[in-house]
């Protein structure tokens, strides 16, 4: 299957573990044809009730019929241990790279519906307003990099901004938008003011809901020749289904980010490097591109997004309390330096944006406070060094090369603590995630 199965270019080894009463629970993929089945009935304290649980091709099928005519629920449960980033490590191989300078981290990407070539670093800055920024664009323009810019700078801010960096607008920002009608009323008017803008940005926390991929749809016919990244989401029929209806690349990642706490909310999520395993598997075969958005803490924890099969990596709190970052700067007693970071559906978003939480949700952000890091380029020089560098490991000449020669090993570890997380002298000392 699509999901359990390991991509041609990526190995990952799975372990299977026995549910209670004897029920084996494997994942299944999409379309998967069961080869055998077994079924056993159990009552339940009610006469009129009763409860079948059947293994098929490997997926534990609770089923609950109540005889009085209430309608039938089914329970699945997809016991194939799913992976993030801290359960594994790559494993090294033989290299002829001599240097990490001889390591191309730039990758030249065609997209499937614009038809449109994007030759850049693929690393984003998420479209967050704390580091969605015009300044931000600019600094990370340097490094060939993009950001998805946040979606609340007012149209005339646009032009501006496009007028003074026709070539940062022109190749390096994405617009972003949400699907409201008022959201994209003001895309409609960006692309009108800044004609050299090509990508867009359709961008919200659910991204299997049918509206979302009928308005993916809508705004592929308007914009026939831009380039639509669409998110998110985290499995591969639904990045299938994007990429159907008129994304060119796909966002995902559901719950891994900093300051977001869908998670613990909702109970919803997918582990990071399965979801992208699964998704670059689902968006290959059909010609997209997928962005792997959110969980690096580290250049090792993008390095292993792109050996996982991501051609692009999303990052926001990375970039948060550099000085291309927005907000204000609050110094502490004792001198030190820090900035607000907050998830956009936190109650810190919603009152600047929407005047509060609306009574029928929660927040599903938080708001911390993010030490000074100094320039944008400080923190995006330490990321792609480690990026070249676990290049040399696996001896990938290239980001392209990198999901064939990545071998995921199983750890329990990552790192030795034993003098404590914190660098008084390394370069990276206060750069990466605001913990």
């Amino acid at each position: 299957s699509n999901a359990a199965a390991s991509s041609s270019t990526t190995m990952l080894r799975h372990a299977r573990t026995r549910c209670p009463a004897g029920r084996r629970a494997l994942l299944s993929g999409a379309g998967r044809r069961h080869r055998s089945s077994s079924s056993y009935r159990s009552s339940s304290s009610s006469e009129n009730a009763w409860t079948t649980t059947t293994t098929a091709g490997g997926v534990a099928v609770v089923a609950a019929t109540v005889v009085s005519g209430t309608v039938a629920q089914s329970l699945r449960i997809e016991d194939d241990q799913k992976l993030d980033f801290k359960d594994v490590l790559i494993r090294p191989k033989r290299s002829t790279l001599r240097s990490r300078a001889e390591v191309n981290l730039e990758r030249t990407i065609v997209m499937k519906h614009s038809g449109r070539s994007l030759t850049c670093v693929p690393i984003i800055v998420a479209n967050m307003d704390a580091v969605g920024t015009f300044e931000m664009a600019v600094a990370l323009a340097e490094f060939n990099a993009l950001v998805a810019i946040h979606k609340h700078y007012a149209v005339d801010e646009w032009a501006a901004f496009a007028a003074q960096y026709p070539d940062v607008a022109a190749r390096h920002v994405m617009a972003s938008a949400g699907t409201s009608s008022a959201d994209l009323a003001k895309l409609d008017a960006i692309l009108a003011a800044c004609p050299a803008v090509t990508t867009i940005c359709l961008d919200v926390a659910n991204g299997y809901s049918e509206f979302f991929v009928d308005t993916v749809q809508r705004v592929r016919a308007k914009y026939p020749r831009h380039t639509i990244v669409a998110g998110n989401v985290v499995t591969n029929e639904m990045t299938e289904e994007l990429i159907l209806k008129g994304a060119d690349i796909v966002k995902c990642g559901i719950g891994p980010g900093s300051v977001c706490t869908t998670r613990k909310q909702t109970g919803v999520g997918y582990p990071q490097v399965s979801c992208v395993v699964e998704c670059a598997d689902a968006a290959h075969g059909l010609g997209g591109h997928i962005i792997s958005d959110g969980g690096v803490t580290c250049p090792g924890d993008a390095a292993k997004a792109f050996g996982a099969g991501a051609d692009f990596v999303m990052l926001g709190g990375y970039f948060s309390g550099t000085d291309e970052a927005a907000g204000d700067v609050i110094t502490k007693p004792d001198g030190s330096l820090y900035k607000l970071f907050y998830g956009m559906s936190s109650s810190t978003a919603m009152t600047k944006y929407a005047g509060g939480v609306a009574e029928y949700r929660s927040s599903e952000g938080k708001t911390v406070e993010v030490r000074c890091k100094g320039p944008a380029a400080a923190v995006a020089r330490d990321l792609l060094g480690g990026l070249r560098s676990a290049c040399t490991y696996v001896g990938a000449h290239s980001l392209k090369e990198m999901p064939k020669r990545t071998t995921f090993i199983r750890v329990t570890q990552q790192l030795n603590t034993v003098f404590g997380t914190h660098d008084l002298g390394g370069a990276s000392s206060n750069k990466g995630t605001n913990t």
